[in-house]
């Protein structure tokens, strides 16, 4: 009998063991193949963002805030130095091309003028005295030549007679020769004073050219001095208003000192700063808009400014039509620039996930609404209000969009 129960015991102890392995291996295989071992974390569905992807035209644009500035403005510097001795018209005053702004005093400048007037009299005595006296030299060396012509003359006369005389036996040898050398030396002295005339002609000619283009030079400087005299009178180089002056009277300024600048008002254009992200698609030419009291006015970029400072750069845009009544310098407007034709394109609403996931992925919310789960998508172009999905996303489905701040890695977010 207890032979019996003891088997009894065996048999039920060993159901027991094979039973649980059974259990054991069920568990495993479940946990392997079926079991969610994604990273889980709970959330307030109430405190997310959500939106639904849509497929609808992607506009291209981006929008800057851009301040009016006058179309050109032109600086006035200080050709001369000196001491503000009168200002003539103030700032934001209107001025006419030409319309004396300041006036400067430099006594310098005014005792060179004196100086050079000087040494200018000085010239113009020199000069006129050397051709007084180079005009004498040439009439006595021309009275010269004409004697030593005329003595020539004779002397040749002479000889001519004494050679008959001579063949006749009416003169002696002596006397012959005496008429020969005689000639023959009054031919070459004319020869010679001929070659002086000559030589002296040149240097009188080449002395005369240095001392007139050294009183060319004279006057020259002289004029450059009155010129620098003229520049302390600071002008508008162009009509326009005048913008910042920087003098004061009393004031001594230096060459090439700002003192201020004038504003054409003619037109005006619109200087904005633009985010370097955008430096590849921004160019000459594209258009713009800006809207004020309910009507839209078009500009272009007319230029791109080539530094990047501080993580942005600089546009000129203006007006390519009518331009806002009342347009003042100094005006902001958000300025709408078009960057392309719109397109088809499947569209997620910007949110502060970008700034975690770059754009490479998202959470897609379930159907359910219970859960949502870690996506990787592809992103392309971007506008204020929208990001461009490439791939990953399809119109109607719903994402989390306000930042994933505190999530982590994980893979699911439970929807509480």
């Amino acid at each position: 009998m207890d032979r019996i129960i003891e088997n009894k015991s065996k048999k039920r102890r060993k159901i027991l063991w094979i039973s649980g392995s059974v259990l054991l291996v069920a568990f495993v295989v479940y946990q392997l193949v079926w079991a969610d071992h994604t990273s889980k974390l709970n959330v307030d569905k109430d405190k997310l963002t959500i939106t639904t992807i849509v497929e609808e035209d992607f506009l291209d644009y981006m929008t800057a805030t851009g301040t009016v500035e006058p179309i050109a403005t032109i600086y006035l510097d200080a050709i001369e130095g000196g001491r503000v001795e009168k200002i003539m018209i103030e700032e934001g005053s209107m001025v006419t091309e030409g319309d004396i702004i300041l006036q400067l005093s430099n006594p310098d400048l005014n005792l060179r003028i004196l100086t050079n007037q000087a040494n200018l009299a000085e010239q113009e005595n020199r000069l006129r005295d050397t051709k007084l006296l180079m005009e004498q030299q040439r009439i006595d060396l021309r009275r010269q030549i004409i004697q030593l012509d005329y003595d020539l003359i004779k002397l040749k006369r002479e000889y001519n007679r004494n050679k008959t005389f001579i063949k006749k036996g009416l003169i002696s040898e002596e006397e012959f020769l005496l008429s020969e050398d005689s000639y023959n030396l009054a031919e070459q002295t004319l020869k010679l004073f001929e070659e002086r005339s000559e030589q002296d002609s040149i240097f009188r000619t080449t002395q005369v050219i240095n001392l007139e283009q050294a009183l060319t030079r004279m006057h020259d400087n002289l004029s450059l001095v009155k010129e620098k005299l003229e520049s302390l009178n600071i002008k508008a180089p162009i009509s326009g208003q005048l913008g910042t002056l920087n003098a004061e009277i009393g004031q001594t300024i230096t060459t090439g000192y700002r003192v201020g600048q004038v504003n054409v008002l003619d037109s005006y254009k619109v200087m904005a700063p633009i985010d370097e992200h955008w430096i590849d698609r921004i160019k000459h030419g594209l258009l713009g808009t800006l809207d004020r009291n309910d009507k839209t006015f078009e500009l272009s970029i007319t230029k791109v400014y080539p530094e990047v400072r501080n993580g942005q750069f600089e546009i000129d845009m203006e007006f390519n039509n009518e331009k806002p009544e009342n347009i003042r310098t100094g005006q902001t407007y958000r300025i709408r620039v078009e960057l392309g034709r719109p397109k088809m394109a499947t569209q997620v609403l910007k949110g502060g996930f970008y700034s975690t996931t770059g754009g490479q992925w998202i959470y897609v919310v379930d159907p359910s609404g219970e859960f949502a789960t870690k996506r990787s998508i592809s992103t392309g172009k971007m506008n204020p209000r929208y990001y461009e999905i490439l791939d990953g996303l399809v119109a109607g489905e719903q994402v989390i969009i306000s930042p994933y701040d505190g999530f982590g890695d994980n893979e699911k977010l439970i929807l509480k």
